[in-house]
């Protein structure tokens, strides 16, 4: 079943073009079933741009999917219409009585500030209070890994030499977990950052259990709850062609970067990218909504408040 989502979102021309099923709340509302409910927390400066990169993961999936996006109140939002974010975003205070099915939070450009210096710490450490008991399964990526892992678990961040920057090769520590089912022994992700969470400080807690990482790029993917919370160090989400637009921004503003490792053919940007990451994120997004979404949230969803961990 396809995506549901709100009726002129542009993601779903976009999507329709790539031959991906996405369908508008009104032809949803003809079938006699509950979607799953999830809401995306989008921190990423180009809106459009990481909604298309989620909903193309979303949408593939037998799951019909109702997606709401939320976002930080009264925040500046400088590269997205105003008229977008008014009629497809909801502020936290409109959705904080509801419960959701899962949740999405996105990086965001913040990550070398200190956590407590962000203008919406306060605001989103009570999303992550929150989410706690209003969602069923929560994924937390790039930045928003590392802040909801400071936030609960005192996980420090640090800052790394230079730019984590390209697609690199990562392996399982537990390969009975529902999240890696019909994963190869050794999978490629996009990493695009300037710090970095270490294994000896998530082995330190006991609630934390990490479950994927790299000899080059470090801690992956880290679990907490029985998969009620993922912590995503990397961007399986990432279309084909974002690290080189990150690459060719950055050169153009005249910053030492490098070509991003194992992104271009033969490290060549002339020869443009070789993508090897999309069957995994694939795999990765629709293991999280069938194991620890769908077959583990209760039928009536203001139930979610008395889930434990899960199974």
């Amino acid at each position: 079943m396809p995506l549901n989502l709100q009726k002129n979102l542009p993601a779903i021309e976009l999507l329709k073009k790539e031959h991906i099923f996405v369908m508008d709340s009104l032809r949803a509302s003809e079938q006699d079933i509950r979607p799953l409910r999830m809401i995306v927390l989008n921190l990423m400066p180009l809106k459009i741009t990481t909604e298309t990169d989620l909903v193309r993961l979303l949408s593939n999936s037998p799951l019909q999917i109702e997606l709401h996006f939320m976002k930080i109140k009264g925040h500046t939002h400088k590269h997205t219409p105003v008229a977008h974010m008014q009629e497809f975003y909801k502020n936290f205070d409109e959705v904080s009585s509801d419960f959701y099915d899962g949740m999405i939070v996105t990086g965001a450009p913040v990550e070398q500030m200190p956590y407590e210096d962000v203008n919406y710490w306060q605001e989103i450490t009570g999303i992550f209070d929150w989410a706690h008991t209003h969602v069923t399964s929560t994924f937390y990526i790039c930045w928003a890994a590392q802040a909801a892992l400071y936030h609960h678990y005192k996980v420090p961040k640090y800052d790394l030499p230079e730019k984590m920057f390209g697609v690199f090769r990562h392996s399982i520590s537990d390969s009975s977990l529902p999240i890696f089912r019909g994963f190869d022994d050794e999978f490629f992700v996009p990493h695009s950052r300037h710090t970095e969470l270490r294994r000896e400080d998530i082995l330190r807690v006991p609630e934390l259990k990490l479950i994927s990482e790299s000899n080059e790029s470090g801690v992956y993917m880290v679990m907490s709850r029985g998969g009620r919370e993922f912590y995503i160090t990397g961007h399986s989400e990432y279309s084909p062609n974002t690290l080189g637009d990150e690459y060719v921004r950055d050169k153009k503003k005249g910053l030492d970067i490098d070509v991003p490792v194992n992104y271009y053919r033969n490290d060549d940007p002339e020869q443009g990218p070789l993508v090897l990451w999309r069957g995994h994120a694939n795999l990765l997004f629709t293991n999280w909504l069938n194991y620890y979404i769908y077959q583990e949230t209760p039928y009536n969803i203001s139930d979610i408040a008395n889930l434990g961990e899960l199974r």
